[in-house]
């Protein structure tokens, strides 16, 4: 196994990892809208973000003020985009998981993130 395989692996170890790619299958997000969904502080959510970047599953883009984070859909690595469609199919009806839906549809980035 190389270190690729064991870090997108690891990536989805953790509940709260797949929360974060469960709802970056809605929309692209910036840690203020991930942070307030899952209740977490901000430098845990950087810290997942990390891992969940680092093993490829998903990327992030600068757009004015914010750094977006989204799904890695066009991964060169098959065994990434294999475990993104894994995870796509998977969890819709985790308890939680519905919640961080309802949570997100009611998050507003300018309100949240002190910019508005």
């Amino acid at each position: 196994m190389n270190r690729q395989t064991a870090r997108a692996f690891k990536a989805l170890s953790d509940p709260n990892r797949i929360r974060i790619i469960k709802m970056l299958e809605i929309k692209e997000l910036c840690v203020c809208e991930v942070r307030e969904v899952l209740g977490l502080s901000t430098s845990t959510v950087s810290k997942h973000l990390s891992i969940l970047r680092d093993a490829d599953l998903i990327i992030d883009a600068k757009d004015g003020k914010w750094v977006n984070y989204m799904l890695n859909d066009k991964t060169e690595l098959s065994l990434v985009r294999g475990l993104l469609d894994l995870t796509k199919l998977s969890f819709k009806d985790e308890k939680q998981i519905r919640a961080d839906r309802r949570k997100l549809h009611a998050v507003d980035r300018n309100s949240i993130c002190g910019l508005g």
